[in-house]
């Protein structure tokens, strides 16, 4: 066989490959979901937990932080001010600034007795510096790696931790968007600057966050012996919520059902921010059934500042449907918009790791909290308010009218969606 036939079978096979992965990877059922119970009735907490198979908590309180000038210093307070225990795992830990501040918090945490317990993901962390895993370890800290690659397990490169999980003392927890990486730092201020959105929360939820963490851990780190504070009794009735994970499933799991479940309980406003929108037969189909009851739907995504551009073709390829149903989408323009907040009724709202994507919700490890507060749903669309004034609206007509080098890499890419 000549060298050229050789190359064209290769790559005929290759093809084919990726053709039988994607059709795997397709849903294989449209789930249609309505909600018997609007997200500002008082049973609302109670009736997603029911059918979620969560627990339910109150008591909570809550914080929203703001970009890397109010994440990282609460966070990294949190760290220095453990006396007992830290539960800590994230996606990125990338070289640089932001990591070697957190490399020596917990270093420091550890030499003066506190159980640091640590889990990274194999390939959002490979860029972490050996010498800060050596420096870690040797002063006392655990560190798990999640799905390391071998030759042998090859097919875990599809199947990522993508939570960010932080809990001191079993007393305060941090969950969003941001992981530990430089391009989190400031405020937005500049192109290289990320706006994301970090949640601190006290109260029994914590106790539910660091329940999550030790699933990874006991995947990761050998032998195990979790440990996790009595839980509380609360005397006042705020901040009902649950804690949901999402693992991968050949179908629909938990999260993505009470993304689902959150969209039909809505009767007025849906307002949801995530890079990565890359929808599904089932997300449409419930957007849609919103529009139908009369509900507004507003979406803010990242623009063509991105560190995908190919999701973001992938994300775009959606956007004439919704667009056509009457949804308001905004793309964000300063820098990349990583946040991940979904607002209902001003009632209702979910925060946490995961993307409104595939990935998230049926392929990578996520953790996401669900708050019935109005406070707290202020706060999120408050800074949705402020984000929209820079962002740019996207507008049917004008949209149609873009090139067709653009239409053909969006149509190309939507063929991936399911595993973006």
């Amino acid at each position: 066989m000549s060298p050229v036939r050789r190359a064209f079978v290769i790559l005929l096979a290759a093809a084919g490959i990726v053709a039988m992965l994607l059709m795997l990877a397709q849903d294989q059922e449209t789930l249609k979901v309505r909600s018997a119970i609007s997200a500002e009735d008082p049973r609302h907490s109670a009736y997603l937990a029911a059918l979620v198979g969560s627990a339910l908590s109150r008591g909570n309180r809550y914080d929203v932080l703001t970009n890397g000038d109010q994440i990282f210093p609460a966070m990294l307070d949190a760290i220095r001010n453990a006396k007992r225990r830290i539960s800590f795992e994230t996606y990125i830990y990338d070289k640089g600034e932001v990591a070697d501040r957190f490399t020596v918090a917990l270093e420091e945490a550890a030499r003066r007795g506190v159980h640091v317990n640590m889990v990274v993901d194999s390939v959002g962390a490979s860029g972490m510096k050996t010498d800060d895993i050596k420096r870690l370890e040797a002063a006392g800290c655990r560190i798990g790696s999640f799905h390391s690659l071998t030759w042998y397990n090859l097919e875990d490169v599809n199947y990522r931790t993508h939570r960010k999980i932080l809990v001191v003392d079993g007393e305060v927890g941090f969950t969003g968007g941001a992981g530990v990486a430089d391009h989190w730092l400031g405020h937005a201020d500049s192109k290289e600057h990320w706006r994301d959105t970090q949640i601190r929360m006290r109260g029994p939820i914590v106790r539910l966050v660091e329940g999550a963490f030790f699933e990874n851990f006991f995947e990761t780190a050998g032998i195990v012996t979790p440990e996790l504070d009595d839980p509380k009794v609360e005397a006042d009735d705020i901040g009902h919520s649950l804690v949901l994970r999402s693992s991968p499933t050949g179908g629909s799991n938990d999260l993505k059902r009470l993304y689902l479940l959150g969209l039909a309980s809505a009767r007025r406003t849906i307002d949801i921010t995530s890079p990565y929108f890359v929808t599904d037969e089932s997300s449409e189909w419930s957007l849609k059934d919103a529009i139908d009851r009369g509900v507004k739907i507003r979406v803010l995504v990242e623009g063509d500042k991105t560190d995908a551009m190919p999701v973001k073709y992938a994300s775009r390829e959606a956007y004439d449907r919704l667009l056509s149903m009457g949804i308001e989408i905004y793309e964000y323009q300063p820098t990349m918009m990583h946040t991940k907040t979904l607002v209902v009724d001003g009632a209702w709202s979910m925060f946490g790791s995961a993307n409104f994507d595939n990935r998230s919700l049926e392929l990578n490890d996520e953790l996401n909290v669900a708050v019935s507060d109005r406070d707290l749903a202020r706060r999120f669309m408050d800074d949705f308010e402020q984000d929209l004034r820079v962002s740019s609206r996207l507008d049917l007509t004008r949209w149609r009218q873009r090139s067709w080098l653009e239409k053909s890499r969006e149509t190309f890419w939507s063929y991936f969606g399911e595993i973006f």
